[in-house]
């Protein structure tokens, strides 16, 4: 969430963290399940200096809940902020699939390990040899990165983001 909305503290947890803190911004975007809302929205995110890296859409008869990550979030926020869309932030956590034969059940399997609620989970186009990405939201995210630090998953970055080349390799 963003400081100025009625907020006693005006540095939020990106800020006094850091781009290296093993977490990622969520832009959750609200939009009216109409034709072109969803084009409109990528239009105005997409551009040369800023890629999605990973996309979510849950609609309902009237509205449309857009879920993204860039390789930029305060250049996306910034976009957000001047498009006048309702939107909020959440952290994420952005975990690199393990080679192993079953991947996602590794990584649950961890956050289980710890009885942490994973409220849902969506694939990133971010990937490192061959490894995919994911992206995981939960209800204790400082827990979930110590127990997957523990059990040694690989977390994805802002700054690996950042640095990221295209997603596509276009």
């Amino acid at each position: 969430m963003s400081a100025g909305f009625g907020e006693d503290n005006p540095v939020d947890s990106v800020t006094s963290r850091g781009r290296d803190w093993p977490c990622l911004q969520q832009f959750v975007v609200f939009l009216e399940n109409k034709v072109g809302s969803l084009h409109r929205l990528l239009k105005g995110v997409e551009r040369d200096d800023l890629k999605i890296i990973a996309l979510s859409i849950l609609d309902s008869a009237d509205s449309a809940t857009a879920r993204l990550i860039t390789n930029n979030y305060e250049r996306t926020r910034e976009l957000l902020e001047l498009s006048g869309l309702p939107f909020c932030e959440t952290e994420v956590i952005g975990v690199l699939l393990p080679d192993a034969d079953q991947p996602h059940v590794g990584v649950m399997g961890s956050l289980m390990s710890a009885e942490l609620n994973v409220h849902y989970i969506y694939p990133m186009s971010y990937r490192v040899d061959d490894r995919h990405a994911i992206a995981v939201f939960v209800d204790d995210v400082d827990e979930a990165i110590r127990v997957l630090k523990e059990r040694h998953h690989d977390l994805v970055t802002e700054d690996d983001l950042s640095s990221y080349g295209d997603p596509f390799g276009s």
